[in-house]
């Protein structure tokens, strides 16, 4: 998986990108909705077998849970811009598993859980996999999993938000 960092940071981005003038509360949740999916790593402690559909990179990572929580959050928080709120939710949510399936690591991402529960990654997968656990976080391995973060995810997002930032600026004139 990529980090939690990079997470927040796409969905920061595609926040920003979607919608400029979004509000505190729609960053917040678009950052949040782009972690949710590894909370399913609890799976772990309760003995649910990776490749399990409710497993590591399951169904919490599927496109399917990307519909059903942006639906919830829509309803319960999305105000008059309702399509705007659910464009930026969906993208955040769904982004975590394309941000995994880019990854050096691990056995693929269950995109299509429940119509099907085979698991895919992405022909590109440089994004070095990062570690289960703050205490593997902190060691060479997650230097090599921060450095190609900034290579891959943190300079591109940085690159589009100072694009976008000028070019609506630009446009301001």
């Amino acid at each position: 998986m990529a980090s939690i960092f990079s997470h927040g940071l796409v969905a920061y981005t595609l926040t920003k990108v979607v919608d400029a003038k979004s509000s505190k509360l729609l960053v917040f949740l678009a950052i949040g909705s782009s972690m949710l999916p590894d909370l399913d790593v609890i799976g772990f402690a309760l003995g649910i077998d990776y490749l399990d559909p409710f497993g590591h990179r399951g169904f919490s990572h599927s496109i399917v849970f990307a519909v059903i929580w942006t639906t919830l959050l829509t309803f319960f928080f999305g105000n008059s811009r309702k399509l705007v709120v659910a464009v930026v939710l969906f993208l955040s949510t769904i982004s975590h598993g394309i941000l995994d399936a880019m990854t050096s690591g691990g056995k693929g991402v269950g995109f299509f859980i429940p119509f099907d529960n085979s698991r895919y990654f992405f022909p590109f997968r440089g994004i070095k996999v990062s570690p289960i656990g703050v205490e593997k976080f902190f060691s060479e391995w997650g230097i090599r999993v921060i450095m190609s973060e900034i290579q891959y995810i943190a300079m591109p997002c940085i690159i589009i938000l100072l694009l976008h930032y000028f070019m609506s600026k630009k446009s301001d004139v």
